[in-house]
């Protein structure tokens, strides 16, 4: 196990900003994989993540069960299934800087997409397929990433939905999304014996946030949320694109 404390501290704010984001504050956790690329080769962060995710989607789909909406589901998971191939195929290829260099992108785009989007005051009903190419935007940030929260939120914040319909759509969306990803990340190599030990040390806490993310959703606005995840990612990712950077071209 690393004995680094930085790494730990990395390890733990990133678990807790995923178990607050599946536990319905969607977009927190964009910061969790950006954060730990900082300590650590970005695919392996997120491989290191993906079967927290995957144990806290059983929590989460459980619990919303009964609020979501299928037309969403379906249009998005096809194109999320078309984003995570795109992504796999690009990730067997690139190096750790290429990769550091597109998360930056990503959670730049997130803060800027945070700052500018204006929800309409009438609720809209996008195509399938803008849902099948928002769906696949957001497959290809999470495979690479674990960012797949801002092109699904592109998609769903127009229609104005009643909260709990959108936190469950969003978690039966990234359920399917975590479950795709699995192959890839074996595939590529990026599951190991000891970020698998790494991974079932830190359960219990991942769980625990998960349910602390359950209860403040039902009780709290989401707006300082989304103010201390937009600070974080902008830090962060200035801090990746100024490693890749460097790690490409000045090396």
């Amino acid at each position: 196990m690393p004995t680094d404390p930085i790494f730990w501290l990395a390890i733990a704010v990133a678990i807790t900003l995923v178990g607050l984001a599946k536990g319905g504050f969607s977009g927190v956790g964009s910061a969790a994989t950006p954060l730990l690329a900082l300590v650590m080769p970005p695919l392996e962060a997120a491989a290191l993540i993906l079967p927290l995710l995957l144990l806290q989607d059983v929590i989460s789909v459980w619990v919303y069960r009964r609020d979501w909406d299928g037309w969403n589901v379906t249009v998005l998971t096809i194109g999320g299934a078309i984003g995570v191939g795109i992504g796999w195929s690009i990730a067997a290829i690139v190096s750790d800087d290429a990769i550091r260099l597109t998360v930056a992108v990503i959670g730049l785009a997130f803060v800027a997409n945070a700052l500018l989007r204006r929800v309409p005051a009438e609720p809209a009903k996008p195509s399938a397929a803008s849902g099948v190419f928002w769906g696949a935007v957001s497959g290809f940030c999470s495979i690479l990433a674990q960012a797949g929260s801002p092109p699904f939120q592109m998609h769903m914040l127009p229609q104005r939905l009643p909260k709990m319909t959108y936190v469950g759509t969003q978690s039966l969306f990234f359920a399917a999304s975590n479950v795709m990803k699995v192959a890839p990340y074996l595939a590529l190599g990026q599951f190991s014996t000891e970020g698998l030990g790494l991974s079932l040390a830190l359960l219990p806490w991942a769980v625990a946030t998960n349910f602390v993310g359950i209860w403040l959703v039902r009780r709290t606005p989401q707006e300082l949320f989304y103010r201390i995840a937009y600070a974080l990612m902008f830090a962060i990712s200035l801090a990746l694109l100024y490693q890749g950077t460097k790690g490409m071209f000045f090396a």
